[in-house]
């Protein structure tokens, strides 16, 4: 296919990277119980080292998909297996693949129970999330968004808190809702394209009329709002986050929380770009309106998991900002400020996660005053609670600045409005790092408490270099993903300046 950049590779790599993970899974049912977290374990340290293959051989000049692969699958219908990559897609395969073993060893010891099954859910999931970044065929990447569906609502009713059931049934209600939206979507593209393909490249050329893309894009839009989570779609999300194991709350807010950015940037900006034009200003107000949110409910929490739950809320309308900028600007601080969302607060659910294990309390009363007797965790915490709050030369700073930047570029307004969830965040992390580091004159006794043991340091270290890297050196990532993102916003300003000259070619 013209669309797919064919790459000098000389097999399946992403078919490997996908499927590595749930072939490993299967085969981990007839692993003994005492050596099946080795073998997760083995299984995502080799897929993350496959994932970096993606960015050693990764052409950044171009913004063609890359590494392809297109066999037909389904003829009747036209469905293709088809796998590529961007300079877009690229960094969240690689996050995923990055963030699933730090999952692995936080449950080393948390997970006692059916310790078999949790972590084939862990491999199953690690599956469908990494398919859903390659996916090229609309089919074939609703298989994969609906396959995320099931082990995670497992890791949460199983393996999660005291009202787990309740929060694994909203979240699956809420995400099915947005999914029956989004398949209805997908099969109108199907039969109003022509010729009549699934293939999202070739979904982005169409000259689709001006209503049918609005309805195209709020359809697609609920679907990927409910993941984000925008408000106000964001309610499933601080119980499924306090209920979750520590590794589900990880891959929630390190990984799912993203492909409601993705898809927004794969399906509604090219696919629906006349629609997203004319929406664009309730998308902004919304994103605002989340940035607000989130950080004002985060400061009124005192369960710690709640708090870092309503802070991505925040985190995420700057993402969504920065999506709907429409610049080359604010989509490259959308994609940064995802990947440091993923680093920053899947590793504050890490250290949420050591300090629970510990305390089995989430409640910053209980935690307060531990700085004095876990000095090494208190350093880490420092780190990610600073980067958190954007603070210059951690990796949040530069992403937050980027997407301000595309918001100025919207209007001052809308930059000035923005800018008090900066603030908040700020506010709140802050008095999670002062509760938590000094509390107050009459602390809980934590004389017992022991300091991080070595597996600790080995999952909190690896995010750490991350935070220091893209702070002090993004230009490596903003490479990867600059020619994808121009492209982008290319798309969105060709149609809307066509459409402004012309009437669309068909009006359904």
């Amino acid at each position: 296919m013209e669309f797919l950049y064919i790459n000098h590779v000389g097999f399946p790599l992403l078919s490997i990277i996908i499927f590595l993970p749930a072939i490993s899974a299967l085969i981990a049912l007839v692993v003994p119980a005492h050596a099946v977290r080795w073998w997760a374990l083995a299984v995502t340290v080799i897929t993350a080292v496959l994932s970096l293959l993606l960015l050693v051989k990764f052409d950044t000049t171009t913004a063609l998909y890359q590494f392809g692969e297109h066999h037909l699958w389904i003829p009747a219908i036209n469905v293709h297996y088809t796998l590529g990559v961007d300079g877009i897609s690229i960094l969240l395969v690689l996050l995923t693949a990055f963030v699933m073993p730090l999952c692995v060893l936080a449950s080393w010891k948390s997970i006692t129970e059916r310790v078999k099954e949790f972590h084939v859910a862990l491999l199953l999931m690690e599956m469908a999330m990494i398919g859903v970044f390659c996916a090229l065929d609309a089919v074939l990447f609703y298989l994969f968004w609906e396959a995320m569906l099931i082990p995670m609502f497992l890791l949460i009713a199983v393996w999660g808190g005291p009202r787990r059931s309740y929060a694994a049934m909203k979240f699956f209600i809420y995400t099915l809702v947005g999914s029956v939206l989004l398949l209805a979507a997908i099969i109108a593209l199907y039969f109003t394209s022509e010729p009549h393909t699934f293939s999202i490249p070739q979904l982005m050329g169409q000259q689709f009329g001006f209503n049918f893309q609005v309805i195209i894009f709020l359809a697609c839009a609920f679907a990927f709002a409910i993941k984000v989570p925008m408000f106000p779609f964001h309610t499933w999300l601080p119980a499924a986050h306090v209920e979750a194991p520590t590794a589900g709350s990880v891959i929630l807010a390190g990984i799912l929380l993203k492909m409601g950015g993705y898809g927004f940037l794969r399906f509604c900006l090219p696919i629906t770009p006349l629609a997203s034009t004319a929406l664009m200003p309730y998308l902004v107000a919304l994103s605002i309106v989340s940035i607000i949110y989130g950080g004002l409910t985060a400061l009124a929490q005192s369960d710690v998991k709640k708090l870092v739950a309503y802070s991505s809320v925040g985190h995420m309308g700057f993402v969504t900002l920065g999506i709907f900028a429409f610049s080359v600007t604010g989509i490259e601080g959308a994609m940064l400020q995802m990947i440091n969302h993923g680093i920053t607060t899947g590793a504050l659910f890490l250290a949420v996660g050591i300090i629970y294990e510990r305390l089995h309390s989430r409640e910053l009363s209980a935690m307060a005053g531990i700085g004095k007797f876990m000095p090494v965790f208190i350093v880490f915490l420092t780190v990610f609670g600073l980067s958190s709050m954007a603070f210059p030369g951690l990796n949040g700073f530069i992403g937050e600045f980027l997407v301000l930047a595309g918001a100025f570029g919207i209007s001052p307004w809308v930059m000035a409005a923005a800018i008090p969830g900066a603030f908040l965040a700020a506010a709140y992390m802050l008095r999670f790092l002062q509760r938590t580091i000094w509390g107050g004159v009459s602390n809980p006794d934590h004389s017992a408490l022991h300091d991080i043991s070595l597996r600790e340091v080995i999952v909190l270290a690896v995010p750490v270099l991350f935070v220091f890297w893209i702070g002090l050196a993004p230009k490596p990532l903003i490479d990867v993903m600059h020619v994808s993102a121009a492209h982008l916003a290319d798309q969105v300003h060709a149609a809307a300046s066509a459409a402004s000259g012309t009437k669309a070619v068909r009006p359904w």
